[in-house]
């Protein structure tokens, strides 16, 4: 069992920024940060920031821990863009980052930024394509793509990361979702129970699986209690200790 916390990215700063050091002093396993724009309620005006820019600033001054995104909206940036941004971050990192990444689906965000939103299935066949161009970029010297959403032509990756910066896919979906995850990520993030975990797997060539569990902490307030020896009663019900597995596929 490892224990990750969750900041709220609605949070000033110092706030956030207290919380994963705290979390990173008393033996926690990983900081995590959500990729919104705006809050999803119906007064929108709350403050959020970026993802990718508190990463970074994670990176150069909390040390340790494994810090990730959960997860990048994929409509959002161009998925070299967005490869490029992680590198850079696993640098800072030194070789710590996690990159998080699902389809997207907070749709206020979308008409707000004039994002195009499209169908769940435009979304998830982005996301493949995506999954695709980021771990051909990663691997590969040069890259060429010639997909419907996404085109690269000769693309470097430069610098490399210096971790493996693994592929964390984040969603559920059984019939696109579970497939993508089993033929692209390193890792799987999902909320509730796993029961086709092992045949997606199988299908998408995966032959050894290794399972993790972990737990995030999703927290409004600055700071955490120490790292408890096991979870504490009622932790799948409480509303900020919301359990969520992680599989790792190697």
């Amino acid at each position: 069992m490892q224990f990750g916390f969750w900041p709220n990215a609605s949070q000033a700063w110092p706030d956030i920024l207290d919380g994963a050091a705290h979390a990173e002093q008393t033996g926690w396993d990983s900081v995590w940060i959500a990729d919104h724009f705006l809050p999803f309620t119906e007064d929108t005006s709350g403050p959020v920031h970026e993802c990718w820019a508190l990463l970074a600033g994670l990176a150069v001054a909390v040390p340790r821990v494994r810090l990730g995104s959960l997860v990048v909206g994929n409509t959002y940036r161009h998925p070299a863009v967005l490869a490029k941004q992680a590198a850079s971050v696993d640098h800072l990192s030194g070789g710590r980052l996690v990159l998080g990444l699902g389809a997207g689906w907070q749709e206020n965000e979308h008409v707000a930024y004039g994002i195009e939103y499209s169908t769940v299935q435009g979304r998830l066949d982005r996301l493949e394509e995506a999954c695709a161009v980021i771990t051909s970029l990663l691997r590969q010297d040069r890259s060429t793509s010639a997909g419907t959403h996404y085109q690269l032509q000769d693309a470097p990756l430069a610098p490399k990361p210096v971790g493996s910066l693994p592929l964390l896919i984040g969603g559920g979906g059984e019939q696109r979702t579970l497939r993508i995850a089993a033929q692209y990520a390193d890792e799987w993030n999902t909320w509730g129970r796993t029961a086709h975990h092992r045949g997606h797997a199988q299908r998408g060539g995966r032959h050894r699986w290794r399972l993790r569990r972990g737990r995030r902490r999703r927290a409004h307030h600055p700071r955490l209690q120490p790292r408890p020896a096991q979870p504490p009663p009622g932790h799948h019900g409480a509303v900020h200790d919301r359990g969520r597995l992680r599989f790792t596929l190697v």
